[in-house]
C-alpha cells in the first residue's frame, strides 16, 4: 500500500469518522475498503487532435448546438484509494455521436459536426466532474460506451470505458464479458431520467 502524506490520512480518517454521501463513492459510504477502478482499452479513436472546443458541454461545439439523440448528465467525483478527492485531476472524455461516428479520420471522419465529442474539466477539492453530453449508442461490434481517462499533472492515472446499465448489447460485448461482476458493476450505470434530462453517476477510484 502507498504511503500517504499525514495530511491526506488525516483528512481520509476524518472522512472515514462520518457517513460518505452516496455520489462520493458506495463502498466508501458503506466502509468497505475502495478498490480502482478497472482499466479499459483506450480504443482506436481517441483525437488525433483536440477540437478547438474542449469544455464540459458536447452538446455545443463552438456556435453549433447538438440536438439528436438522447441528451444526458455524467458526472461523479475522483477519488484516491483513501477516498480522498484527487484535487487538481483532469478528467476527460470522448464518445461516438448518435449515428455512431467519432471524430476522428480513422472512423471516415463522418462525425456531426455539431457534436463536440470530446470534453475535459479539472476537478477542484471536491473532486467532483460533470458533463453534458450523449447517452452512448451502439455502433457496430460494440455495445454503448463512454471512454473516460484521468490525468494528474504528467501522469496518466486510468483509462476506462462508462457502460450503460440494462443495455441489451452489454452481454455481447467482447471488452464487457472481460470483467469479473465485480469489475462490470464498477463501469456500468444507469442513466436515469431526471427534471433536465438523463443523469449517470459515475464514481471514479484511482491510484493516486
Amino acid at each position: 500500500m502507498p504511503i500517504l502524506p499525514r495530511r491526506r490520512l488525516l483528512i481520509a480518517s476524518a472522512a472515514a469518522a462520518v457517513a460518505a454521501p452516496a455520489w462520493l463513492s458506495p463502498a466508501l459510504a458503506q466502509g468497505k475498503p475502495l478498490r480502482p477502478t478497472p482499466r479499459q482499452t483506450e480504443g482506436p479513436f481517441y483525437p488525433v487532435t483536440l477540437p478547438a472546443d474542449t469544455d464540459a458541454d458536447l452538446l455545443n461545439n463552438g456556435q453549433a448546438i447538438y440536438r439528436k439523440g438522447q441528451a444526458a448528465w455524467v458526472e461523479g467525483t475522483v477519488i484516491d484509494l483513501a477516498g480522498v478527492p484527487v484535487a487538481g485531476a483532469v478528467v476527460e472524455i470522448w464518445q461516438c455521436d448518435h449515428a455512431g461516428r467519432y471524430h476522428h479520420p480513422g472512423d471516415g471522419g463522418k462525425a456531426d459536426p455539431a457534436f463536440q465529442g470530446f470534453g475535459q474539466v479539472t476537478v477542484g477539492r471536491d473532486g467532483r466532474y460533470r458533463f453534458r453530453t450523449l447517452k452512448p449508442v451502439p455502433y457496430t461490434g460494440r455495445t454503448p460506451h463512454i471512454h473516460v481517462k484521468v490525468r494528474l499533472d504528467r501522469q496518466e492515472l486510468l483509462t476506462t470505458q462508462l457502460y450503460v446499465a440494462g443495455e441489451p448489447g452489454n452481454e455481447r460485448d467482447g471488452l464487457w464479458r472481460r470483467m469479473n461482476e465485480e469489475a462490470r458493476a464498477a463501469v456500468t450505470v444507469p442513466f436515469t431520467p431526471g427534471s433536465d434530462g438523463l443523469r449517470a453517476t459515475f464514481p471514479i477510484v484511482v491510484q493516486a
